[in-house]
């Protein structure tokens, strides 16, 4: 990886040792959207660099501007330096002193002012980055609520957060990783009430990310963050709804925004955070708790109808008088467990292929794929019809899991424990969910138990867990994030 010179080189007060260290370094007048704009005031040079496409060019000739009224309204003086400081109409102002500053501050969007014999130089954020407006994420849709997700813009997406938290204690700490990108990366966390360990932790973990860049943003950082290796659960929760996030702040949570990303990081989560829908929160919560009730058939049917199936097709016995009819009714040259992985490889692959089919084709393939396909596969005796039926109840409560991550890995797991049961029937079964439950119980994710709040046990929580409490209820923070402060409500006077 290229190493930055440890010899910082400072602003010359020569425009031309500037201009010649931008040529050499960045390519100013080899880059098209790289450029400079030389004026004079008060018969001194300035020059301001930027890049074309990041900046808002209304602000820039606004400045521009008000630095050529100098020279009619001012008198000939060398206090240039206090001059243009107090003429640029900026919010933003940073003098610095270094030209590797202004080389990041250049290519980060920002202009840079230097001026003719002086060795510091003025940074004014003037930026204007291309992207779209806030507007409902397509995975995280609510029936009631807000509709303003995040973009790819760290500004907008902090700013969105802001809107909702008006505290003091609010903070959003950036930094810059990456030898090439130098993306921007924000941790936010509520001061009086995130473990300030956590906190220290993660601002360490994110100095201590030496990569060249970051093109896919937030998750190149969660892999330096958990070092996650071969273990398909995640270990941190992405959301695009500034809502949620807010939620999870005011819970004691850490949130870690990174620039060009429309989701942000939720640290730390654990197994059932992964199971939470903001549509619980905006009913009441008697429907919240119902639909998410609704919410954990899905996902427990998702995990284990399918082996159970298998099992009692493979063990008939198993089966009370009452319910012997469960089974294949029709007789098949394939193996059962054969047409299961085919038929649930099958979906997998139809569901990758909606996400890349254009939206205007991806209902067609749809029907394609249940009426063309399915039924002439049960036709010719590929596929017995339960195993279709089976096969799309599991499917449909892999999609009524909130995330996605824990759909896939959920339909990693039922693979495995349908391999199980094929090969060991009854104690493959056994074995396997006991193997699984350990695996589960064995993950931690930034210190954090993931099966909280089973194990460790904690009945409070596991009471928040299967019931969607009501706000006025909700008094104490959760536990698991070692919040400063744990009560959420101030207390009465």
């Amino acid at each position: 990886m290229p190493k930055t010179s440890s010899k910082r080189i400072p602003i010359s007060d020569s425009l031309e040792k500037n201009e010649q260290y931008m040529k050499d370094r960045v390519g100013l007048g080899v880059s098209f959207d790289l450029g400079v704009r030389k004026i004079k005031v008060l018969k001194k040079g300035v020059n301001i660099y930027y890049v074309n496409g990041l900046c808002d060019t209304s602000f820039i000739v606004a400045i521009l501007r008000e630095l050529m009224r100098v020279n009619d309204f001012e008198k000939q003086s060398s206090k240039l330096y206090e001059i243009i400081e107090n003429r640029l109409v900026n919010q933003s102002l940073k003098p610095i002193q270094y030209m590797d500053e202004l080389v990041d501050e250049v290519l980060s969007g920002l202009i840079v002012v230097v001026m003719e014999g002086e060795t510091t130089g003025f940074v004014v954020d003037v930026r204007s980055y291309p992207g779209r407006q806030p507007q409902e994420p397509d995975t995280e849709k609510v029936i009631r609520g807000s509709r303003d997700g995040f973009v790819e813009n760290i500004i907008l997406n902090t700013a969105l957060t802001r809107r909702r938290i008006r505290d003091e204690r609010l903070r959003f700490e950036i930094m810059r990783i990456g030898e090439r990108s130098k993306t921007d990366v924000a941790i936010g966390y509520l001061k009086d009430v995130a473990d300030p360990d956590l906190v220290s932790i993660l601002k360490k973990e994110l100095k201590g990310i030496e990569i060249d860049g970051l093109p896919m943003a937030d998750k190149a950082v969660e892999e330096f963050l958990v070092r996650q290796g071969w273990n398909p659960y995640p270990l941190v929760r992405y959301t695009e709804r500034a809502d949620i996030a807010s939620t999870h702040l005011l819970e004691g949570h850490v949130i870690i925004y990174v620039d060009t990303s429309p989701s942000v990081i939720i640290t730390p989560t654990t197994f059932f955070h992964h199971l939470q829908h903001a549509e619980e929160y905006r009913q009441s919560p008697m429907i919240g708790t119902f639909i998410r009730w609704v919410r954990f058939i899905g996902v427990i049917a998702s995990l284990f109808l399918l082996p159970l199936w298998l099992l009692v097709v493979l063990e008939p016995s198993l089966l009370p008088k009452r319910i012997a009819f469960i089974g294949p009714n029709k007789t098949t040259h394939i193996p059962i467990i054969l047409q299961m992985f085919l038929a649930d490889f099958g979906n997998l692959i139809l569901r990758m292929a909606s996400i890349h089919t254009p939206t205007a084709l991806s209902t067609a393939m749809g029907l394609i794929a249940a009426v063309l396909i399915g039924q002439i596969a049960i036709d010719v005796g590929l596929f017995v019809p339960e195993v279709i039926l089976y096969i799309s109840v599991a499917t449909i409560g892999t999609y009524s899991t909130p995330s996605y991550e824990l759909g896939i890995a959920n339909t990693l797991a039922r693979l495995l424990l349908l391999l199980c049961v094929s090969l060991f029937h009854t104690i493959g079964f056994v074995i396997g969910l006991t193997l699984y439950l350990l695996f589960l119980v064995s993950i931690r994710s930034l210190n954090t138990p993931y099966l909280w709040p089973f194990f460790p046990f904690n009945p409070s929580a596991i009471l928040h867990v299967i019931f969607r409490r009501s706000v006025l209820s909700s008094i104490v923070r959760p536990s698991i994030v070692h919040p400063l402060d744990r009560f959420r409500q101030p207390k009465k006077s």
